[in-house]
């Protein structure tokens, strides 16, 4: 016991990681059991893994100098700076450095010009005559005279009722009248003789008076008769059916030989006038103020119609009056506009939308209106400033005229405003504006996008081959 407690426990061996290298007892000292004896399979994992790392590493400098995302870097190589600075660039676009990018975006300039004060409002196309022509008579319908569709004027034939009935009727009528005139031709001769008597005194004077009676009741029934002949005369008027209005006629809604009653509800067409035509269209009763102020100094506003779609022009007129009372449920008014129609593009009962010009703003400041957009502080636009960056700045809007926007406050003329790519865009935002770039910007951009398509490509080695090949061609052609 004694004798162990005497001597001390053997020290252990150093570590190996600990012992420095080439030492004695190491694996790769000389006395190390290492020496001269093949490699453990420690040390072959960590030469794999040390290649692994050099291909990781050798790969990772390719995706920067190729891949898409190393365009800035590629472009920076294309003006000939160092390889290591693309490569910082390419990281900052992927990183937290992608706000400070150029965006690319399409700008404007400012104009000045007449913005005219147009009401936009969706119309119906209303005929100013929808005739149904229905008989005034009863009788066997012989002939129809129009085509489905035709155009026709008034006045013209459209159908034939039998008018042998009414004839008959009117000879009667004409009989009747000749037997009382000859009546009546009769008390007259007989009523100038008692005349002549009563001067003599050889007849009473009530027998006078008896018959100048009797020749008023004839002239009485004279004009009754006369009165039937009318009748029957325009009975066979009625029976030659004509056109009351100019216009299309429609669909045929009876057909020759039928019974035809003026109680039918369809009638035989319908005629519609389309020329002249009119359209119904409302408005808001805050722009009858302005309305009403160019009508009473006798101006005819002028009004165009455009197809569903709203890009077509279909026809020009004029506003030809105002309803005389407000819609109190819509708070909107009635106007109607008149249009000549001389191609019949305005079809009754068509939607079509309307702009009226009220007026023109004299020397207006206009910009695109895709420029104008809204947000939590109202409306604003990006202007751009000189050193290729761009400022919020609010406007107050004017009338619109579908692609235009008039300003009243906020811009002025000549500054250039961004109308396309603002989604990207915040306060102070760098930009670059593709159509103003340098031929040789554009070259160096050709050049990165097709080593970007090779890069993108690197699965296949003949592919990544072929984009290094453009790449060196563009890059010659840039130094040419």
């Amino acid at each position: 016991m004694d004798e162990q407690q005497k001597h001390p426990e053997t020290p252990r061996p150093p570590d190996s990681a600990q012992r420095p290298a080439g030492a004695a007892g190491t694996p790769g000292g000389p006395g190390g059991p290492g020496n001269g004896t093949p490699p453990t399979p420690k040390r072959h994992r960590g030469r794999v893994i040390a290649a692994i790392v050099a291909v990781v590493v050798v790969a990772g400098v390719v995706l920067v100098r190729w891949h898409p995302w190393g365009g800035a870097s590629g472009a920076t190589a294309a003006t000939g700076s160092s390889g290591a600075s693309g490569a910082r660039a390419g990281r900052g676009g992927r990183g937290g450095n992608a706000a400070n990018v150029p965006q690319p975006v399409h700008v404007a300039t400012v104009t000045q010009g007449e913005m005219p004060v147009v009401l936009t409002a969706l119309g119906t196309v209303t005929p100013l005559a929808n005739v149904t022509v229905r008989t005034q008579l009863a009788g066997v319908l012989q002939t129809v005279a129009f085509q489905e569709g035709q155009m026709v004027k008034k006045g013209d034939v459209l159908a034939q009722i039998d008018p042998r009935p009414y004839q008959i009727s009117l000879a009667n009528a004409e009989g009747t009248l000749a037997k009382d005139q000859a009546l009546l031709q009769t008390a007259r001769l007989d009523l100038k003789r008692y005349q002549t008597l009563l001067s003599q005194d050889s007849i009473a004077s009530q027998q006078v008076d008896t018959q100048a009676s009797l020749v008023k009741q004839y002239e009485g029934t004279v004009k009754s008769d006369q009165a039937n002949i009318d009748t029957f005369k325009l009975d066979l008027v009625y029976a030659r059916i004509t056109a009351p209005v100019s216009g299309r006629v429609g669909l045929r809604q009876v057909d020759p030989g039928n019974y035809v009653t003026s109680g039918d509800t369809n009638g035989i067409v319908v005629i519609t006038q389309l020329q002249p035509i009119s359209v119904l269209f409302t408005t808001s009763e805050d722009n009858l103020p302005a309305i009403t102020k160019q009508m009473r100094t006798g101006t005819k506003m002028s009004v165009t119609a455009y197809d569903r779609s709203n890009t077509t022009s279909l026809e020009a007129g004029y506003l030809e009056t105002v309803d005389n009372q407000i819609d109190t449920t819509t708070g909107t008014v009635k106007l109607r506009a008149m249009f000549q129609n001389p191609d019949n593009l305005l079809f009754p009962n068509q939607f079509v939308n309307t702009r009226l010009l009220v007026n023109a703003i004299k020397d207006a400041v206009i910009v695109p209106t895709s420029a104008v957009l809204n947000g939590s502080m109202g409306q604003f636009v990006y202007v751009v400033k000189p050193d290729s960056t761009v400022t919020v700045r609010q406007v107050k809007v004017g009338p619109v005229d579908g692609e235009r926007t008039s300003i009243k406050s906020g811009l002025q003329v000549g500054e250039r405003v961004v109308i396309d790519g603002s989604d990207r865009l915040r306060e102070g935002a760098k930009i670059t504006i593709p159509a103003e770039q340098p031929r040789g910007a554009s070259g160096a951009a050709g050049a990165s996008g097709a080593s970007g398509a090779s890069g993108t490509a690197h699965a296949s080695g003949a592919a990544a081959a072929s984009g290094a090949r453009r790449h060196r061609h563009a890059s010659q052609a840039s130094a040419e």
